[in-house]
């Protein structure tokens, strides 16, 4: 019996041990930190031998094969002592794509990869596709192709999953955008973590697709320097593309292998020039796989987007509050200004990763009225945009800075929670800090 180990007792680590039970492996799941309850439950209700706190490593060096959840680097020593074994450290995805013959469709990127992950599924859906979505998002991949056989699988996939792959390949893959993020991974180098976008792309085949963004240098250059197989199937906001998607008089226009689709800009459920970049996106990887013209555009129309991620909570005193807590970097935050129409009430901070907030200056002297700094240590918010805006206030919980906000807001103005900052200074996570921020103006 194949044995298989896996480092991590999280949503994959547990997916994945449920998927090679099921395909005969003997399975040892071992976790450095605390494996949570609900996990526990799963692995015992599976009789799935494991361990937490330790990595026992007689028991993990003597495996066929090993799957490591996405959160532990690659340079850790027990990563590299497996590798210098020569024993194949995968990831889930790469794991779980082995036992299905079900179309994929990959999407990763630095932002919107949620959104068009969650629209690519709704249109497949109401397309009639059998489809699960899975990856980053809701479900593991490996949990999903145990339990149950869809015909399409919508993926959502981070660099780090990337990392793990050999032989893993989408029938469609797309790259929303490229931008630095999480270079702490990646030796402090841009174009590592470029690279690791990129292997979406590798294993692809002439028959195969690459939808991608057009007016992103970063991908425009690499592609330049690296080709691939793969049918290049480019969207774009700002020039026109013989095959792809692009903008014109205010309509979407999708050009497939002779075929044209148009859409009107102001039909569409999200607003914002990002979301008409995750719109074409996912369009065009439904396209791809046979959806009809009228179910895109009814779907396009009347998608709900993703929780947490420029999310409109509610109307007070004709005040627009709009909760987009999922922006943890400065490109998130950049693409939530830039889709404001009326002066903005701007709550920002939390944990830096680094960020340079000059990109954002523009966009602060257009639309921002007033900042309401959120987090433990504000000094760099402070120094970039003190002198920039009227009015600064610094705040360290969420429920005083909506107060803030309500006091400082007008008829007409939008109050936009865009952190461009991770969340754990003040809150478990992007998720509990949205919902801190709803209850508070549900409590006004």
């Amino acid at each position: 019996m194949a044995r298989l180990v896996i480092l991590g007792g999280g949503e994959s680590g547990v997916g994945t041990a449920i998927l090679g039970l099921k395909k005969g492996y003997g399975i040892f799941v071992s976790d450095k930190g605390e494996i949570k309850e609900k996990y526990k439950k799963v692995l015992e209700h599976y009789g799935i031998d494991w361990e937490e706190k330790a990595h026992t490593e007689a028991k993990i060096l003597n495996a066929d094969v090993v799957m490591k959840s996405p959160g532990i680097p690659d340079t850790v020593p027990l990563v590299l002592l497996l590798k210098e074994k020569g024993i194949p450290v995968i990831s889930e995805i790469e794991f779980a794509a082995r036992f299905t013959d079900a179309r994929i469709i990959g999407i990763t990127g630095s932002n919107g990869k949620t959104t068009t992950t969650m629209l690519t599924n709704h249109i497949l859906k109401e397309g009639g596709l059998s489809v699960g979505m899975a990856g980053n998002i809701g479900d593991s991949f490996a949990k999903m192709v145990a339990e149950k056989e869809y015909g399409n699988y919508v993926l959502e996939i981070s660099s780090f999953q990337l990392d793990g792959i050999v032989d893993f390949k989408p029938h469609v893959a797309i790259i929303t955008n490229i931008t630095p993020d999480h270079l702490d991974r990646y030796d402090y180098k841009f174009e590592n973590y470029v690279a690791s976008k990129f292997r979406i792309t590798e294993n692809q085949e002439s028959d195969d697709y690459l939808i991608y963004d057009a007016d992103d240098e970063v991908i425009v250059n690499w592609l330049a320097k690296h080709p691939v197989k793969s049918i290049l199937m480019p969207f774009s906001i700002e020039k026109e593309m013989g095959q792809g998607a692009f903008l014109k008089n205010g309509e979407i226009v999708l050009k497939i292998n002779n075929e044209t689709i148009k859409m009107k800009e102001s039909t569409l459920a999200l607003e914002g020039k990002h979301n008409v970049k995750n719109t074409m996106a996912s369009s065009l990887a439904a396209k791809l796989v046979g959806i009809r013209k009228q179910t895109i555009r009814e779907c396009v129309a009347n998608f709900q987007g993703a929780e947490h991620r420029l999310e409109k909570v509610l109307k007070i005193q004709h005040v627009q509050y709009i909760n987009d807590s999922k922006a943890t970097n400065v490109n998130a935050t950049y693409f939530a200004l830039d889709s404001m129409s009326a002066p903005t009430v701007w709550i920002v901070g939390g944990v830096d990763k680094g960020n340079n907030y000059k990109e954002l200056m523009p966009l602060v002297r257009e639309k921002v009225k007033a900042i309401i700094c959120l987090g433990s240590d504000n000094s760099k918010i402070v120094d970039a945009f003190g002198n920039v805006v009227d009015l600064l206030v610094e705040t360290y919980a969420m429920e005083e800075a909506v107060k803030v906000a309500y006091k400082i807001a007008e008829r007409g103005d939008t109050v936009l929670l865009s952190p461009a900052c991770a969340s754990f200074d003040l809150f478990k996570n992007y998720e509990d800090r949205g919902n801190q921020f709803k209850e508070a103006i549900k409590n006004l």
